[in-house]
C-alpha cells in the first residue's frame, strides 16, 4: 500500500485495536516509558500473526498490554506514543528510536492467547512492504508540489523539517488521543477534501487540443479576411507579394506559436491566455499592462468581425432592394442585432458556445472545398465576370501588384495581418483546457499551419482564375487577332479597357464577394462568410472577458475587481461579458473595417512582441525554474520575432503603433509604482538576481578607491522600528548612497527559536520595504549584545557590500543599570575599531527606544489580528509628517492597531490609560528626522581629522530634500593668534573637497579650564579607591570589576576630562539652537581607559544638547579633492 495513501489504517479517535483508550500508564505496571513506537498497517491478518507497518502513527497489537495515545499534526500522523516498559515482551529486544523511523530487530506478532512476541523482521512480509511505510517521511509525491489554492486533486502537505527534525513535542493529551487543541484537525481536513471532491464532480466543462485549441484558431484565423478581403488584397498586391504577406505573416505567428508553446510548457497553465503567460513570465508590470490592451484588442475584435459578417448580409440586402435605410447605417443595424445574439449564446456557457463552434466549422469547411471545386468548374456564364478557370495568362497578369487609390504593400500587410492574429484563441481559455501544457503548442502550431497553407491557395487560386478588372456584359468581346491585345481579357476574347476609367463592378478589384461568384455553390460561401465571422467574433467575445476577469482577479487594477466574480459551474464572467458587448458596440457604429483593422494589428503585434520578449528574457535570466518540455525554441529567434512586431507595428500605422507603445508605457509606470503585492516568480527577478550576482563578483575583484567610499552601515537598531529616529537618521545619508543594515542581536539563555527569528526576518524585511527604507534587516542569536554585534561586524555584507561603519544609539540609561552593560557598550565600540569600522553614535536627549511603548510584534500583527467590536482611539500625539506619503508617520498598518499597542488604546468598559508626558515627548522626538526639515543649521565640529567621515555625513544629509533648507556650519579647533589664517585654510579645504558651507569658527579656546562641573560627582560610584585597600585587594577588585577607574588613569587623562567638559560648554553656546550637531568622538585607548572613564566622557560632552551625532571614522580618507 502507498505511503500516505492508508490513513483508513489509523485507529478512530486514537484508540488501538482492541477499543481501549491510550493511556499514559497501563494498569499493572509500576511505571511508564515515554519513546516511539512501530507503525501498524491494517489489512488481511492471520489469526495469530499482525504485521507491523503502514501509515504513519498507526499503532496497537492485539493484546498489547500497553496502549497508545495518537498525536495528530494538520493532517499527519506522528509517532510519538507512551509505552510500557513491559509491554513490548519476555525476550528483551530493543526497539531503536530515531525520531521519524522506527527500526525494530523485531515485528510484533500477537498469539490467539493475547500475548506479544518478537519474531524477525527480516522476512518476506517485511521486503514485500511498499518503501516509506513505517516513516513520517514522505515519499515524493506531485501533490506536495500543487499550489494551496489548486482545484486539482488533494491538498497534502509534505512533513515540514520541523516536524522530522525537531524534539519530540511532549504534549498532554486529551480523552480521545489527540493533542490538546488539535481536535478539528481531521474534520477540517476530511472537510476539505470533501470539498474539493464536489468540486470535482461539479460538472466544469473542459477541452481536449482539438476541440479547444486546434478548431479554435482555425476558426479565428480563417475569419472575414478569407472570404471578403482575400481576393480583393491579391487584386492590389499580386500573387508574388500576396504570398509574401502571408509569409510575412506567418513568419510573425509561427515565432510567437512557438514561444507561447514554451511558456504554456513550463508549468501549470491556468486561465488568462497571453495576460497569464506574459505576466507569470516577465511580472504584473509587463503583464498587466498587455493584459488590460489585449483584452480591448478582443473585444474591438468582435467588431471587425461583426461588421464584416453585417457587410455582407447588407450587400445581399442591397441586391434585392431591401435596405432599411442606407448601407453604412444597415450596417450598423445588422452588427447591433448580431452582437447581441452572440452575447446570448456566451452567456449560456462554454457548452453551448463550443458546439456553436463546430457546426459553424462544418460550415466553412463546407464553404472552402466549395470554392477550391468552383474554381475547376468553368461557365461561360460567368466569363465577363472575369472568371475564366485556371488561366496561365491569367496568373502572369495578377503576379505582379497594380496598387491603386492609395493603398501600398504595407497598406495591404495592415489590412490582413488581423486574418493571422486568431494564433492565442486557444491559449485565451487556458484555464479551460484538460491539459494545456500538451494543448497550446499542438493545437496553435497546426492550425497555423492549416490556415497558412490555405491562405496561400486561395491567393495562388483567385490569382489564377479572375480578371482584376471585369464589367459583366456579355457584349464586351474584342478579336483575338486583334494586334492591340496586352491584357490576359483580351487573349480570352474580351475588352475589359473600359475599366480603366473606372466604373466597374466586377473582378478582383472590384467586387469583395468574387469568391461566391467562382464557387460551385454561391449561398455555400454566404453561409462560409458568415461561418468565418460569427466563429471568430464568437471566440473574441469569449477571449476577451475571460482574459480580463484572470485579470482584475490578479488585483493588478483595484477599481477593475468588480469584474473578477464568475458565475455558475464554469465560472463564467458574466460582467466580462456585458463589458466586452459594450466595448465592441461602440466600434461596430464605426462601421468601417478598414477602418478598425490597423487598430487591432497594433494592440495584437504588442502583445505578440511581449510573449516573444518574454521566452527571450526567461532564457537570458537563467533561472533553475525555465525549464520547458517544448524545445523547438531559440532565445534569439524569439527576440527576433519581439524586434519583428515592434518594426511590423510601426510599418503598419506609425502613429497607432505609437500610441500603442504610450499606453503600455503609462500602464507599466502605473503597476510599477502600485507595487501589486504578487510574486509570481517572474523571469524579472531571475534577472535582478543574474544581475546581483555578477556585479558582486565584479565589485569584489576592483580595489576600493576614495572617490567610490560610501559609508556602509550597520545599524544596532533592535527591531526596525523599535528606535525610529536612529533607523530614519541613518537612512536619510544612506538612501540610494550606501548600504544600511539593521542589526539585531537576539539574546537567548536557552535553545534558540529559528523558526521564529526567521519568520521575523521576513515581516520585518517587508516592514522596511513598505515604509521604503532602503535596507535589511538581519537578525542573529547570542549569548550577549557584545558577541552578537561581533557575529554582525564580521559576517554581515557580501564582498564589497559590507558594512565599514557601525552605527548605535547612545546608552541613555547607563548609570541606572549594571556597569557590565556599560562595559560590554564600550567594548563593542572599540571592537569595531579593532576590525577598521568607522563609529556613529546617535543621541537624542528623550532616547531612542519606543519598544516599552509600542511591542514590535503588536505593531506588525495588528491588522492582522483586529478583534471585532471594539473601537480604536488614536492617542493625540504629534506624529505627523508634512513629507509622508500618507500624511502618516506611521504606515497606516502601524496606526490602526487594535491589539495592546500603546499608540492604539482600546475604547474598552475600562478607561484606557494615557501615555505620560516623557512617553508623548519620546513617540515626537522619535518622529523628528521623518519629517522635512525646517530652516536650521547642521554644525559640524571637526576637532579631529578621522579621515573625513565627520565631514561627509553631514554633506550626504543636507544634500537630501528633507534637509536642503539646513545649512553647514564648520567648527574647528585653533589658536587666539592664527585664528584669521586657520579659517582660511579650512575654507581652502572644503572649497577643494566641492562641500558648501555657511561659515566656519575656530575656537581658540578649547583648552581653557572648565566651569564648576559635576564630574567628579558622577564618576564617584565607579572609583576603584585603591589608596583605601590593600594593592592585592585593590588589584582583584579591578580584575573583577575592570570598568572600575582607578586614581591614576584619573590624573592621567585629567586633561582630556577637562576637554569633554570644557566642548559641552562651548556646544551650549554655539549650537543650542541647530537641528544636528555632528561631532567628532573622543577616542578612549582599549586596555588604559576604563570603561566607566570613557562613558563619563561622553555622557558628559553630549548632555543637555540638540540631537548629537559623535562620529569617528577609520582614519582612512573618505574624500579627496583630486579627479
Amino acid at each position: 500500500r502507498s505511503f500516505g495513501l492508508s490513513t483508513d489504517a489509523y485507529i478512530a479517535e486514537g484508540r488501538n485495536l482492541n477499543g481501549q483508550k491510550p493511556a499514559l500508564k497501563t494498569a499493572g505496571s509500576g511505571q511508564s516509558r515515554f519513546q516511539v513506537t512501530e507503525v501498524t498497517e491494517l489489512g488481511p491478518v492471520t489469526s495469530g500473526e499482525r504485521t507491523s507497518g503502514g501509515t504513519d502513527g498507526t499503532t496497537g497489537t492485539t493484546g498489547s498490554k500497553g496502549s497508545a495515545g495518537g498525536e495528530e499534526s494538520k493532517g499527519r500522523f506522528s509517532v510519538v506514543k507512551f509505552l510500557d516498559s513491559g509491554g513490548i515482551g519476555t525476550d528483551g529486544s530493543d526497539v531503536a528510536q530515531n525520531g521519524d523511523t522506527v527500526r525494530s530487530t523485531g515485528s510484533h506478532r500477537s498469539s490467539a492467547s493475547g500475548h506479544t512476541n518478537i519474531s524477525d523482521t527480516h522476512s518476506n512480509t517485511y521486503y514485500m512492504r511498499t518503501f516509506g511505510h513505517n516513516t513520517i517521511d514522505a515519499v515524493p509525491n506531485i501533490d506536495f508540489y500543487r499550489q494551496t489554492e489548486a482545484p486539482l486533486g488533494d491538498k497534502l502537505i509534505r512533513p515540514t523539517l520541523s516536524e522530522l527534525h525537531d524534539e519530540l513535542d511532549k504534549e498532554p493529551l486529551d480523552e480521545d488521543g489527540f493533542p490538546i487543541g488539535e481536535e478539528s484537525t481531521l474534520a477540517e481536513e476530511a472537510a476539505a477534501k470533501e470539498g474539493t471532491k464536489e468540486q470535482a464532480k461539479g460538472g466544469t466543462i473542459k477541452f481536449g487540443w482539438v476541440k479547444g485549441v486546434l478548431i479554435r484558431c482555425m476558426l479565428n484565423i480563417w475569419g472575414v479576411m478569407l472570404f471578403i478581403r482575400m481576393s480583393w488584397i491579391v487584386g492590389q498586391a499580386g500573387i508574388g507579394l500576396t504570398c509574401v504577406i502571408i509569409l510575412m505573416a506567418t513568419v510573425v505567428t509561427t515565432i510567437t506559436g512557438l514561444s507561447t508553446s514554451a511558456i504554456a510548457t513550463n508549468g501549470f497553465v491556468r486561465g488568462g491566455g497571453a495576460y497569464y503567460l506574459i505576466s507569470r513570465s516577465l511580472g504584473p508590470e509587463f503583464g498587466g499592462s498587455i493584459g488590460l490592451i489585449f483584452a480591448f484588442a478582443n473585444a474591438v475584435a468582435v467588431a471587425m468581425y461583426v461588421v464584416g459578417f453585417a457587410e455582407t448580409v447588407v450587400e445581399m440586402l442591397n441586391d434585392v432592394d431591401a435596405l432599411m435605410t442606407d448601407e453604412l447605417n444597415d450596417v450598423r443595424i445588422v452588427g447591433t442585432l448580431t452582437v447581441i445574439l452572440l452575447l446570448g449564446i456566451s452567456v449560456a456557457g462554454m457548452e453551448w458556445e463550443a458546439k456553436a463552434q463546430i457546426v459553424l466549422l462544418v460550415i466553412l469547411l463546407a464553404a472552402i472545398f466549395n470554392y477550391f471545386i468552383g474554381t475547376v468548374i468553368t461557365m461561360e456564364s460567368k466569363e465577363p465576370k472575369g472568371f475564366f478557370g485556371y488561366k496561365a495568362a491569367i496568373m502572369m497578369e495578377n503576379m505582379g501588384p497594380d496598387f491603386r487609390d492609395g493603398e501600398t504593400f504595407f497598406s495591404m500587410f495592415a489590412i490582413f495581418f488581423p486574418a493571422a492574429t486568431g494564433i492565442l484563441a486557444g491559449a485565451n481559455i487556458s484555464g479551460d483546457l484538460t491539459d494545456p501544457q500538451s494543448a497550446i503548442p499542438k493545437g496553435t502550431l497546426l492550425a497555423i499551419l492549416i490556415t497558412g497553407i490555405t491562405y496561400v491557395a486561395v491567393t495562388v487560386s483567385t490569382g489564377s482564375c479572375i480578371l482584376r478588372d471585369a464589367t459583366g456584359d456579355h457584349n464586351d468581346t474584342s478579336s483575338v487577332s486583334d494586334l492591340n491585345c496586352t491584357d490576359a481579357a483580351c487573349t480570352l476574347g474580351y475588352d475589359f479597357s473600359i475599366c480603366k476609367e473606372g466604373g466597374c463592378k466586377f473582378g478582383l478589384m472590384n467586387d469583395f464577394q468574387v469568391m461566391s461568384l467562382v464557387s460551385g455553390f454561391g449561398p455555400l460561401i454566404t453561409a462560409g462568410i458568415f461561418s468565418a465571422t460569427l466563429s471568430s467574433a464568437l471566440a473574441s467575445l469569449v477571449s476577451a472577458p475571460k482574459v480580463f476577469q484572470a485579470l482584475c482577479k490578479d488585483n493588478i487594477y483595484p477599481g477593475l475587481h468588480v469584474f473578477a466574480k464568475g458565475y455558475g459551474k464554469n465560472n463564467e464572467p458574466l460582467r466580462g461579458y456585458v463589458l466586452t458587448f459594450c466595448i465592441g458596440l461602440a466600434f461596430i457604429l464605426i462601421a468601417e473595417l478598414n477602418v478598425i483593422a490597423p487598430i487591432i494589428s497594433n494592440f495584437f503585434l504588442a502583445s505578440y512582441a511581449l510573449i516573444n520578449f518574454s521566452v527571450f528574457h526567461a532564457s537570458l535570466a537563467n533561472s533553475p525554474g525555465w525549464r520547458p518540455s517544448f524545445k523547438y525554441f531559440n532565445k534569439w529567434v524569439s527576440l527576433a520575432g519581439a524586434v519583428l512586431c515592434c518594426a511590423v507595428m510601426f510599418v503598419v500605422n506609425w502613429w497607432a503603433a505609437l500610441m500603442t507603445n504610450i499606453i503600455v508605457l503609462a500602464l507599466y509606470v502605473y503597476v510599477s509604482y502600485k507595487k501589486p503585492d504578487v510574486n509570481w516568480g517572474s523571469s524579472t527577478q531571475a534577472l535582478i538576481y543574474n544581475h546581483a550576482l555578477t556585479h558582486c563578483l565584479l565589485l569584489t575583484g576592483v580595489e576600493d578607491h576614495v572617490k567610490n567610499f560610501r559609508p556602509q552601515c550597520l545599524v544596532m537598531t533592535g527591531y526596525p522600528n523599535a528606535r525610529p529616529a536612529l533607523l530614519h537618521l541613518v537612512n536619510a545619508f544612506t538612501k540610494n548612497v550606501g548600504l544600511m543594515v539593521c542589526g539585531h542581536v537576539r539574546t537567548v539563555s536557552r535553545r534558540p527559536n529559528f523558526k521564529e527569528m526567521s519568520l521575523d526576518h521576513a515581516r520585518y524585511q517587508r516592514w522596511l520595504l513598505k515604509n521604503r527604507i532602503k535596507a535589511f534587516y538581519t537578525p542573529v542569536f547570542a549569548e550577549d549584545l557584545r558577541h552578537g554585534a561581533q557575529y554582525l561586524l564580521q559576517a554581515t555584507g557580501l564582498g564589497r557590500l559590507k558594512p565599514n561603519t557601525l552605527v548605535m544609539g547612545f546608552k541613555n540609561n547607563w548609570s541606572d543599570g549594571e556597569m557590565k552593560d556599560v562595559e560590554m557598550y564600550i567594548n563593542i565600540i572599540h571592537d569595531a575599531f579593532d576590525l577598521q569600522h568607522g563609529v556613529v553614535i546617535i543621541r537624542l536627549q528623550e532616547g531612542l527606544d519606543i519598544s516599552h511603548i509600542q511591542d514590535p510584534d503588536e505593531l506588525l500583527s495588528s491588522h492582522e489580528k483586529k478583534d471585532v467590536g471594539m473601537k480604536d482611539v488614536v492617542v493625540s500625539v504629534n506624529m505627523v509628517g508634512k513629507d509622508s506619503e500618507d500624511g502618516n508617520s506611521f504606515p497606516p498598518s502601524l496606526i490602526t492597531s487594535a491589539q495592546n499597542s500603546p499608540l492604539i488604546l482600546r475604547e474598552t468598559k475600562r478607561s484606557a490609560k494615557p501615555l505620560s508626558l516623557t512617553d508623548q515627548r519620546l513617540l515626537e522626538a522619535s518622529q523628528q528626522f521623518k519629517k522635512k526639515q525646517c530652516k536650521g543649521t547642521v554644525d559640524v565640529w571637526w576637532l579631529f581629522d578621522d579621515g573625513g567621515l565627520a565631514l561627509l555625513i553631514p554633506y550626504l544629509l543636507t544634500e537630501k530634500k528633507k534637509w536642503k533648507d539646513c545649512k553647514i556650519r564648520l567648527f574647528i579647533g585653533g589658536k587666539i593668534n592664527r585664528i584669521d589664517h586657520d579659517r582660511r585654510a579650512m575654507a581652502a579645504l572644503l572649497s577643494k573637497f566641492r562641500i558648501d558651507f555657511s561659515a566656519i569658527y575656530v575656537l581658540g579656546d578649547i583648552n581653557t579650564k572648565p566651569k564648576k562641573h559635576n564630574f567628579e560627582e558622577m564618576i564617584e560610584p565607579y572609583k576603584l579607591k585603591e589608596d583605601d585597600m590593600e594593592q592585592d585587594a585593590a588589584e582583584r577588585l579591578k580584575a573583577e570589576e575592570p570598568w572600575r577607574i582607578s586614581d591614576n588613569e584619573l590624573e592621567l587623562y585629567r586633561a582630556k576630562t577637562n576637554r569633554q567638559i570644557r566642548l559641552n560648554e562651548l556646544l551650549k553656546e554655539h549650537s543650542n539652537s541647530a537641528k544636528l550637531i555632528v561631532m567628532s568622538m573622543p577616542l578612549a585607548r582599549k586596555g588604559t581607559v576604563s570603561s566607566a572613564l570613557y562613558m563619563c566622557w561622553l555622557e558628559t560632552l553630549s548632555k543637555d544638547l540638540p540631537p548629537i551625532l559623535l562620529v569617528r571614522g577609520n582614519h582612512q580618507s573618505v574624500l579627496t579633492f583630486y579627479s
